[in-house]
């Protein structure tokens, strides 16, 4: 308060009143030189050089009454800055804040906060300290706030007791139904860095028509050819060639130094954006710069060199030795990657470039990868271990549309796999439920004629499993199938491959079991990894956004399990998944990549992406009310399904006694006015396409609100962590998950069967993804595997004081304590050598459902929210 203030209060006997005090904290500019932040908090670096004298009277806070309508308190300002509180987080700046009393004010419920200078700036909480009558009242704010002159209306932060709307004291409403709509926006015009406007759009943003025909990418979303999830509306402009088409943002031009800003400026909601700490913009600049700088430099060098790996070993040397490259190649990708990153990720040592990190499938031994025991765990403890399902039909069948593709049963017989049985027959086999199926065959044989008019050479497989006594599975047939040459209404042409250990006929079932992980790879990262958590998670963190309050129980119990989330998306759709991306290069779907994965999401339900529900669909799994988590596996030893189901119902059981806490009756789920527009906007606007579906639930009973965040959390948390942190471990060695084909299974005869032959590496070799692919594929899944060091993880919250109500605080920690035993279990398992999936013939215990773990590379734990 300055001087003349002060006087003015002495006079009017402001200083003989109660006086309320209380703490702003603020966040400091971001550490990182590079930071996408930077621009602006620089700009206005004064702000924190000069705290007190800058930042104090340029910040103006009201309190607002819960108790008198239209009742607000005395505007007051930031006063001096406090730097010696032991609770301090490094780059907070703390200052003190006072409050005159008004006994008719009562509790404060909300604060009008106000920034009335030109730069923005992170506001975390404010705390009130000895309110009469209640003593400490928090606000946990943690939201950008730029400038007033940004804005028609004020920001306004509520305090962190939760309201069920009929329950809101009455003058609350207004602000509560004010700040609903002012993040709703008004859907039109260009969305700027400031605003604060969650809006939905369909995916019209992937190609680059004005680019030519080749750039051209059909619009999934809003159609029932193509449906997809919504995603975040930016309101760019439209293409010159296609009206109905978004234009893309610019792209860096790597041979100027790199502009920090260029390219990871795309609009999501000022508080969806990265930047909480280093590590956070690290992965986000390392997937900017991957595509923006590394794939041109190397692209540019391999189009002038050979692009083939010669044997395995030239392959480990990339994780002992680096690559070597020319150094002018080097230079240009060092100017155009900020420093940070190039000694961090790419790690150069002179001439040698992109020493990677030992994936652990190789880390024990450098052939165990190849066996038929690892081929077979990997699809129940790997890194895609939710695909597998039980053979309740032999030979396997077809979902596909006989007039339009004819007859696609299987042609794999009995005869092919009677000898791997142990004696049963496949009646008795199907019967004992030991036969299970990894089934591609559907999901790429409609466009599989289109993907091999490209370079690329793929099959549609399906490989078939048995359950050996010992609890492994053994991969015993496996059939790859093309596209009959007459036309699609023929059929496919297809042949079954039984396994084999020496000579040719060795590296044969070697490559057949590499035609089917090139399929479960393509099919792992764009429909289980990208649609299954990161698209359709979307459309409910901007439904959660636009319909339910913060004040609203079940914002505070979704919101952290957002974060970063629509941010990683929106850079995903301009680097990773658009036309002639890092997905599209490194992938064998190519250009189809995204479009096959809209023909997916029409099977798509919320209701089967429970995990009980989903391990009953797939028969790995079946009813048992004497099982504690309701089901009983029929694969015993499966790690994800064992780990996931403790996991599972201990996110259950935590969300139903915090809904339990607010909803007491079923009806107070049906009158609650947000909850239900929440859940009529996600159905009929963020997953519209879907909207007519009979499957979603009615939100109609406690029941149906517990499971449904349930699956909402499980999907953004160990649903992608199973599915995401593994990727380098499994697939940062290429051969064990190859992404690409290049050349159909050689034939007896042929030059490429002699050469399996007389060189099987280099035959095996020279039919997968080639070198260039495989370096971009390997830094891409070691940048996706990677854990922020400012994560959070399931059962951790950003703060302790987020909720008033000391119930749901109880049953937070109670799941805290919880995950920790169950983390203590599943390291028991692990330790367990009568469970051969734990850790298998390459000697890597899986810990992908492992809830915590440290920074970086670690294949385990379970981050809240998508947030890579």
């Amino acid at each position: 308060m300055n001087l003349a203030g002060k006087l003015v209060d002495t006079l009017t006997g402001g200083l003989n009143g109660k006086k309320i005090k209380g703490r702003v904290v603020l966040a400091k500019k971001n550490v990182l030189e590079f930071n996408p932040l930077a621009a602006s908090v620089n700009a206005g670096s004064a702000i924190f050089d000069r705290l007190g004298e800058f930042l104090g009277n340029g910040v103006s806070l009201q309190l607002v009454s819960g108790h008198v309508a239209g009742k607000v308190g005395k505007e007051t300002h930031l006063e001096n800055w406090v730097t010696s509180l032991p609770t301090l987080t490094p780059g907070d700046s703390v200052f003190k804040v006072t409050f005159d009393w008004d006994e008719s004010i009562g509790v404060p419920e909300a604060i009008i906060f106000k920034n009335n200078h030109v730069d923005e700036f992170f506001l975390k909480t404010i705390t009130l300290d000895d309110v009469p009558g209640q003593g400490v009242v928090r606000f946990i704010c943690n939201s950008w706030v730029y400038s007033a002159r940004k804005y028609n209306y004020d920001r306004v932060f509520f305090r962190n007791k939760s309201y069920l709307p009929s329950a809101t004291p009455a003058p609350l409403l207004k602000y509560r139904r004010e700040e609903l709509q002012n993040l709703r926006g008004d859907g039109k015009g260009e969305r700027k860095e400031w605003d604060r406007v969650y809006d939905y759009d369909v995916y019209n943003d992937l190609g680059e028509p004005d680019k030519g025909s080749n750039f051209v990418r059909k619009i999934l979303g809003g159609n029932s050819e193509f449906p997809y999830p919504r995603r975040g509306r930016t309101g760019r402009a439209s293409t010159k060639t296609d009206s109905t088409s978004e234009s893309r943002l610019k792209q860096v031009n790597i041979m100027k130094p790199l502009d920090p800003i260029e390219s990871l400026d795309i609009y999501v909601p000022r508080d969806e954006r990265f930047g909480h700490l280093k590590m956070s913009d690290f992965l986000a600049y390392a997937i900017k710069s991957l595509s923006q700088a590394i794939v041109p430099a190397l692209k540019h060098f391999f189009d002038q060199t050979r692009n083939e790996f010669d044997s395995f070993k030239e392959i480990e040397d990339l994780y002992e030795g680096g690559l070597k490259l020319p150094t002018s190649v080097l230079s240009t990708i060092r100017n155009n990657v900020p420093v940070d990153l190039f000694r961090e990720l790419l790690r150069t040592d002179g001439e040698q470039f992109l020493k990677f990190p030992m994936p652990a499938v190789i880390k024990e031994s450098k052939s165990a990868w190849r066996t038929d025991e690892e081929f077979g765990r990997e699809m129940v403890a790997g890194v895609h271990p939710i695909l597998i399902r039980r053979l309740n039909e032999f030979p396997p069948a077809s979902k596909l549309d006989p007039e339009l593709y004819g007859d696609q049963t299987s042609t794999i017989t009995e005869e092919h796999i009677q000898n791997y049985l142990d004696g049963l027959d496949v009646s008795t086999a199907l019967s004992q439920n030991r036969l299970y199926i990894l089934d591609h065959h559907d999901s790429f044989i409609p466009y599989l004629r289109r993907i091999n008019t490209t370079p690329t050479k793929a099959y549609a497989t399906r490989t078939l499993l048995f359950l050996a006594n010992d609890g492994t599975l053994r991969p015993i047939a496996i059939e790859l199938s093309l596209p009959h040459p007459d036309g699609d209404e023929f059929g496919v042409v297809s042949k079954v491959y039984t396994p084999s250990e020496d000579g040719v006929d060795g590296t044969i079932w070697q490559l057949a079991k590499a035609y089917a992980a090139v399929n479960d790879s393509g099919y792992h990262q764009l429909n289980s990894h990208w649609l299954n958590t990161h698209a359709v998670i979307e459309p409910f963190v901007i439904a959660t956004n636009r319909q339910l309050s913060a004040l609203h129980p079940i914002y505070k119990l979704l919101h952290p399990h957002y974060r970063d989330t629509m941010n990683i998306n929106a850079l995903a759709r301009q680097s990773l998944v658009s036309a002639d991306g890092i997905i599209e290069s490194t992938f064998f779907q190519g250009k189809f990549a995204l479009e096959s994965s809209a023909i997916i999401y029409k099977d798509w339900k919320l209701t089967e992406q429970a995990l009980p529900a989903d391990l009953l669909k797939r028969g790995v799994a079946v009813k048992d009310q004497n099982s504690p988590h309701g089901v009983r596996l029929l694969i015993e030893d499966y790690p994800y399904a064992v780990d996931g189901l403790e996991i599972w119902s201990a996110i259950k059981t935590w969300v139903k006694e915090y809904c339990s806490f607010y909803y007491k009756t079923d009806a107070t789920v049906q009158k609650d006015t947000e909850l239900q527009a929440w859940w009529k906007e996600v159905r009929e606007v963020g997953h519209g396409d879907k909207k007519h579906e009979a499957w979603w639930p009615k939100m109609q009973t406690r029941e149906e609100l517990v499971e449904s965040c349930t699956t909402l959390i499980w999907i953004s948390s160990a649903l992608h962590a199973a599915v995401n942190f593994g990727q380098y471990s499994f697939t940062g060695y290429l051969p064990n998950r190859p992404t690409l084909s290049r050349r159909f299974m050689p034939e007896e005869g042929t030059p490429e069967y002699e050469q399996l032959k007389s060189d099987p590496e280099k035959g095996f070799l020279l039919t997968i993804t080639p070198e260039f692919q495989s370096l971009i594929g390997i830094s891409l899944v070691e940048i996706l595997s990677r854990h922020a060091s400012d994560e959070l993880y399931l059962g951790q919250r950003e703060n302790p004081d987020w909720t008033a109500e000391a119930e749901p605080l109880n049953a937070f920690e109670r799941f805290g304590t919880k995950l920790a035993q169950i983390e203590d279990r599943i390291a028991s398992r692990n330790k367990d050598t009568n469970m051969k999936n734990r850790a298998g013939p390459v000697n890597f215990e899986y810990g992908l459902l492992m809830p915590s773990s440290e920074q970086g590379l670690t294949a385990r734990g379970i981050p809240n929210s998508i947030s890579i």
